[in-house]
């Protein structure tokens, strides 16, 4: 993804890199390969303006909804009930949902959550402000589901491993000892990279626990033979990753775009959403993580690798079976929970046993009404699952005047698909992006130093076609800035004029819509990764991230003749909500 976008900057560009990789023929090929591919787009932009305003005509149609409408949920929201045929619906109060906004919340939370006797009062002070009047810390005595791309080598990494190891000796040690398990989810080529790796940090945790703890590396299947062997270390994550980012801790969940590193945990802006006592929920994503590392490497005591009995390897073996065996898996889990939760939708939510948020906080013993529900979207393209691109790009298409979408991501490079909807629709977008100078490739040393240049490189191009078309005040572009932060949240917000009081959130964990999709099928743009859908109607705030009161945007200008400029001086302030 990086070496693509990075290849649009221009032929200045190409030269500096093919420069710094003298005898790799394989490598430059391959290079060679995406540089024509970027032609081949420049080519198709040309071409397409003039269809633009068809692209809600020629998009697949709103899938029907085969089951009754709930009469719990508001007006407008039976329009999105399409969605669990594909996935599974949870419905849950947005009493159980918090907002967390900072990554020193994220990390002392996840602290927190694993070991409760290593919280200070300050670790006290934060929980008790997340978790809500209980007077007590939950800490894990069941499982702790871990899934993110690598897991850093630093002070504040090594803390975190240290927490997981007093909780399982705890988990032994116990009058009672209970049956914790910990499960861990990670890219290969990202956690092998260097001799100090995520491997290296977790193996400890292997050793001591081999029968509580399971480490699985996905590897890409289209990273093999030939091109394993050419492509070194850092450009072979180009290839396909594992992305997804959940962080579990007996029934509570935080989905985030967040990686298990020490910017992360400290000045590196992400978004975290936390979901307390979510036993469903925590079940399916503790089910499609364990479906993942099936289909994984699993990381052995001694630093080796193996595949589970009885599974294809991943790049040794047959790629089709492998995807096929891989896709089964996946699917299993997602038609599993689809159909458990439609059960327990009709005879939970449909009863007359619900009470209202205050009646059952008076009763303490019976769940209240849901007003938020939860869509787990899954993307993986490798293996023909492609869910949350169906979704997405219907949420586009139907977005109607009066509807205003909040788009943000670190990463600007929308596929060809959703720049044409974004263009060809009459809904208001307001995108939010990172200023070259929170990029977090910004200063970087060799080839990775020029990334922010090729981002703004194609951001400035897409807002040159915006003001071509004349769409400026229709489609308008912000970049985000922070002195001594960067800026890694993706996803998007919509705020749709037939749901009152309610908005329609993503929440993505892929670094730009371009790169989760995996245009033209192009292995370099495929990667693993999960997305989540909230529809919250009710006591959710608008703006759910405060965060964004420190930062700045700036509005990109038209530039004249729909020739792109600088963005000049400071814009409008992002206000209380830093849009997912």
């Amino acid at each position: 993804m990086a070496v693509a976008a990075a290849a649009a900057a221009g032929p200045v560009f190409w030269r500096r890199l093919l420069g710094l990789l003298p005898g790799r023929p394989g490598l430059a090929a391959l290079l060679g390969r995406l540089s024509d591919r970027l032609g081949r787009n420049r080519d198709r932009q040309r071409r397409r303006s003039p269809w633009l305003l068809l692209a809600p005509l020629l998009s697949p149609a709103v899938p029907q909804v085969t089951s009754p409408p709930c009469c719990l949920c508001p007006e407008g929201v039976h329009r999105f009930q399409w969605i669990r045929n594909l996935v599974p619906e949870f419905g849950v109060s947005s009493s159980h949902v918090r907002v967390l906004s900072s990554p020193a919340e994220f990390f002392e939370l996840m602290k927190a959550s694993c070991l409760s006797s290593r919280v200070d009062d300050a670790g006290w002070a934060v929980m008790f402000l997340l978790i809500g009047k209980q007077g007590q810390i939950r800490v894990a005595k069941r499982r702790v589901v871990m899934a993110s791309l690598y897991l850093g080598t630093g002070p504040l990494e090594q803390e975190l491993v240290d927490c997981l190891e007093s909780t399982l000796e705890k988990s032994l040690q116990a009058k009672f000892p209970s049956n914790l398990k910990v499960s861990i989810l990670l890219d290969f080529t990202r956690g092998s990279r260097g001799r100090k790796n995520s491997r290296t940090m977790l193996l400890p945790l292997l050793q001591r626990f081999p029968e509580q703890v399971r480490v699985s590396l996905f590897h890409t299947p289209h990273l093999r033979g030939l091109l394993r062997l050419l492509i070194p270390e850092r450009f072979n994550e180009t290839i396909g990753l594992q992305h997804i980012k959940v962080y579990l801790f007996d029934n509570s969940v935080i989905l985030s775009g967040a990686n298990l590193s020490d910017s992360y945990f400290t000045n590196r802006q992400d978004r975290y959403v936390f979901l307390q006592d979510c036993a469903e929920i925590a079940d399916f994503f503790t089910e499609l993580v364990d479906a993942v590392g099936d289909v994984s490497l699993q990381l052995q005591g001694d630093d080796t690798v193996q595949v589970v009995d009885g599974m294809v390897h991943p790049y040794k073996g047959d790629r089709t079976e492998y995807c096929k065996a891989a896709n089964k898996r996946v699917m299993d889990v997602i038609n599993s929970a689809r159909t458990r939760q439609q059960m327990l939708h009709a005879q939970t939510f449909h009863s007359n046993s619900l009470l209202t948020q205050e009646d059952a906080a008076a009763a303490g013993d019976r769940r209240p009404a849901p007003d938020t529900w939860i869509y787990p979207l899954i993307q993986m393209k490798p293996f023909e699952i492609q869910i949350d691109e169906i979704v997405t790009e219907t949420l586009l298409t139907e977005a109607e005047r009066g509807a205003k979408v909040y788009l943000t991501t670190g990463y600007f490079n929308l596929t060809q698909a959703y720049m044409d909807l974004v263009l060809g629709t009459r809904a208001e977008y307001q995108i939010l992006l990172a200023s070259p100078e929170v990029n977090g490739f910004f200063g970087a040393k060799g080839v990775a130093g020029a990334i922010p240049a090729a981002y703004v490189h194609i951001e400035r191009q897409f807002y040159s076609e915006v003001c071509s078309l004349g769409q400026q005040e229709r489609v308008q572009l912000q970049e985000y800035w922070r002195r001594g932060w960067t800026f890694h949240a993706k996803g998007a917000r919509a705020a749709l004029p037939e749901v009152r009081c309610g908005v329609l959130c993503h929440l993505r964990t892929a670094e730009s819509p371009g790169e989760a999709v995996g245009e033209d099928g192009d292995s370099t743009d495929q990667e693993l990764l999960l997305r989540t859908d909230r529809l919250l109607v009710n006591s959710l705030p608008l703006c759910l991230h405060p965060a964004a009161l420190a930062s700045l945007a700036t509005s990109l200008p038209c530039p004249a003749s729909a020739q792109p400029q600088s963005p000049t001086g400071p814009g409008l302030a992002c206000g209380n909500g830093l849009f997912f």
